[in-house]
């Protein structure tokens, strides 16, 4: 599956007119409009995922630059970017005293200052 980045379009578009205007040119796997998580607002954005490449492509080609009504739509081809491991899964096959040394080594090499901890 290939992740479009689409934007450009009017805030207060659905889901079902998106995916109206993508569906022509490929078949849509999942589509999310991202939205303001306390008013429901769109943001101006969303993600389409198409199953083909040559459908995700072709939906770029024809609809990028599309004006609707006073804005121009945008479709990228979106990256993934590599996951990045959470620090705390860095440790998890070490001993407790060498996650403290590791820590106190690594707290030494970061220039960023030390806040003071909170005594309970």
């Amino acid at each position: 599956m290939i992740k479009l980045f689409v934007s450009g379009f009017p805030l207060d578009i659905t889901e079902i007119e998106l995916a109206k205007l993508i569906a022509p040119h490929g078949d849509i796997a999942t589509l999310k409009i991202v939205r303001d998580k306390k008013t429901r607002i769109c943001k101006g954005y969303a993600f389409v995922e198409m199953e083909t490449k040559e459908g995700a492509e072709q939906a770029c080609e024809a609809l990028n630059g599309t004006p609707m009504l006073d804005r121009e739509l945008t479709i990228k081809i979106s990256e993934d970017k590599p996951v990045i491991a959470a620090q705390s899964k860095r440790f998890s096959n070490t001993s407790r005293t060498n996650q403290s040394n590791i820590r106190s080594n690594i707290s030494q090499t970061s220039e960023r200052p030390k806040r003071p901890r909170k005594h309970i």
